[in-house]
């Protein structure tokens, strides 16, 4: 083959890659655009990608979360063992929520479609989406084991050749307590595989493609060379770190000890706390889910995600850690303790690569399930109203950490990179209303790079009757660290509007005429907060984000009218 040649093969390959990530991604869009649950179609936490014949994830959709993603580029494999692709038929749909074969905790279904060419089986389609109710005890805690915190579904059919499974629907209708809305995420997801199917089938018949292998052999080659590339690009050696979670009985220590090699990174969780009686723990996979994408965060974020750039990247879990639960530990809240690995991870290179690491964030999402009605206050109340039945969840965020030449984020979500969820949204499909939404001032950690700040908001019901709140918050007890000098983030507050503390974790009930007050956590910052440009300073102080007061006694800065530009250092 001639030089052109060969490169003109390139071009095409690398057109049908690209192509590729496209089709995904429209698989996730019509998946928001489909599904019954909020937290899809307005927080975007789901996941969609598509896989080889031999279960490896190809290409993976722009919109989506990394705990869901990289989980859910294990679970095919699970699948496939189950149901080998040469028994699977068209119009074949296949589910699980097992957190130990999906990604983490029964809320998310897992979904896996075959895709057919000319008769054959080429590939497969997945993706995760989290829902709202899947029976149990609901979103929380205070399960003590996986048992109690919902319906529990092994990989199963749930159409068969384009007919649904009405005994498996029937038990799905049965057990949840929003029986429509998850019947409609069922088939949100299955269509939106199809739809991916669809649009494979047109991309190959456009490009005359018979099989998937020689482009997916052409994506994992270069994105393992160049991940293997970024590799050798950093200092060789062996590095510690660890963080902290305010835990649910008692604090928990994440430890890592880092070792860079010329061809892979290993991580070695020894010395993390034990595992938790309560819904806290961690499935290994979802382990190595949010520690990979720390690290890739810092080491090869330009290379696309799949199989060969993330298989460089291992894990040693040690057995008995709660990063590390096994069946049947409950797991309901893992992302409280898995959502600060990114953190854990970027604290290890930062002593590798310190000009590519973030100082720490709030990371764990707020997203307490809010709960009313029969379920809650009985189905009598004297002469008090009860309010309607309803379950809902809400997706908030506090700061993200300082970045090495720009500020942090505000009220974003990272690591997970679900979006927000608007106010309309929420009291759009259950009884409450939302009272204030707004940035909490001074709670960015100062520094050259100033933390993200967080938010508070405050809810209640409408006519304010009691509801209860099934509490999952960290980052209270334990704030988020600054690096270089910066200071650490605020740290997250939880009340009633009384002034009554509430516990950070388990359900507590709001009674009549309160309100429920969350003051989410700040990022932290970077580097000595003295070194900031002033000017910046002043404009924080008149965006309202950090006050006059702070302004002089952190950064040395006075600004002497905020609505004006007059300042000068202290």
């Amino acid at each position: 083959m001639s030089h052109e040649t060969n490169a003109l093969a390139q071009i095409q390959r690398q057109i049908m890659w690209n192509r590729l990530i496209a089709v995904v991604e429209e698989q996730a869009q019509i998946m928001i655009r489909t599904a019954f649950s909020t937290t899809v179609r307005e927080a975007g936490d789901l996941s969609a990608g598509i896989f080889d014949r031999h279960g490896r994830m190809m290409a993976q959709a722009v919109t989506g979360t990394p705990g869901h993603v990289n989980s859910m580029a294990e679970s095919v494999g699970h699948f496939l063992r189950k149901f080998p692709l040469e028994t699977m038929r068209p119009g074949d749909h296949y589910i699980t929520n097992d957190p130990w074969l999906g990604t983490g905790h029964l809320h998310d279904l897992t979904v896996v479609t075959p895709a057919f060419h000319n008769g054959e089986a080429v590939g497969v389609f997945a993706n995760t989406a989290h829902v709202i109710d899947i029976g149990g005890l609901g979103m929380g805690p205070e399960g003590r084991s996986v048992f109690e915190e919902g319906m529990y579904i092994p990989i199963v059919k749930c159409f068969d050749q384009g007919e649904p499974n009405e005994t498996f629907f029937d038990f799905m209708r049965a057990g949840s307590r929003l029986p429509v809305e998850l019947e409609g995420d069922i088939y949100s997801l299955c269509a939106c595989n199809d739809a991916g199917a669809r649009r494979l089938i047109e991309m190959m018949d456009e490009f005359e493609m018979d099989s998937l292998d020689p482009l997916a052999e052409f994506i994992f080659d270069l994105s393992g060379r160049a991940t293997l590339a970024e590799i050798a690009r950093l200092p060789r050696g062996v590095y510690g770190g660890e963080i902290w979670s305010d835990g649910y009985e008692e604090p928990v220590k994440l430890q890592a000890e880092m070792t860079i090699l010329d061809d892979a990174i290993e991580v070695n969780f020894a010395g993390t706390s034990g595992l938790s009686s309560r819904g806290i723990n961690v499935p290994p996979a979802y382990c190595r889910a949010y520690a990979s994408f720390g690290i890739k965060c810092v080491v090869a974020p330009e290379i696309p995600n799949n199989w060969a750039s993330l298989a460089p990247f291992r894990m040693k879990i040690p057995e008995g850690c709660i990063l590390n639960a096994p069946r049947p530990y409950p797991v309901s809240v893992r992302h409280v303790i898995g959502h600060l690995l990114p953190d854990l991870m970027m604290g290890c290179l930062h002593q590798a690569v310190p000009d590519r690491v973030t100082a720490e964030g709030a990371s764990s999402l707020w997203n307490p399930p809010l709960r009313g009605g029969s379920s809650v206050s009985g189905q009598s109340r004297g002469n008090k109203p009860v309010i309607g039945d309803f379950e809902i969840i809400t997706f908030n965020s506090g700061g993200t950490g300082a970045r090495p030449t720009a500020d942090g984020l505000d009220a974003t979500a990272f690591p997970s990179g679900v979006r927000t969820m608007p106010v309309e949204a929420t009291e759009n499909v259950a009884p409450l209303i939302i009272w204030r939404k707004e940035l909490k001032p001074d709670s960015g950690g100062a520094g050259r790079t100033r933390g993200g700040v967080g938010q508070i908001m405050e809810f209640a019901t409408k006519g304010d009757l009691e509801f209860a709140v099934n509490a999952s918050f960290d980052r209270i007890g334990h704030a988020p660290k600054g690096r270089e000098g910066g200071l650490d983030g605020g740290r997250g507050v939880v009340t009633m509007k009384s002034g009554k503390v509430l516990r950070t974790k388990g359900y507590q009930v709001i009674p009549d005429g309160e309100r429920l007050i969350l003051e989410l956590p700040g990022g932290a910052g970077m580097g000595d907060p003295t070194t900031r440009d002033p000017d910046a300073v002043e404009r924080d102080v008149r965006d309202g984000l950090v006050s006059a007061d702070n302004a002089k006694a952190l950064y040395k800065v006075v600004v002497n009218d905020p609505a004006a530009t007059t300042k000068l250092r202290a």
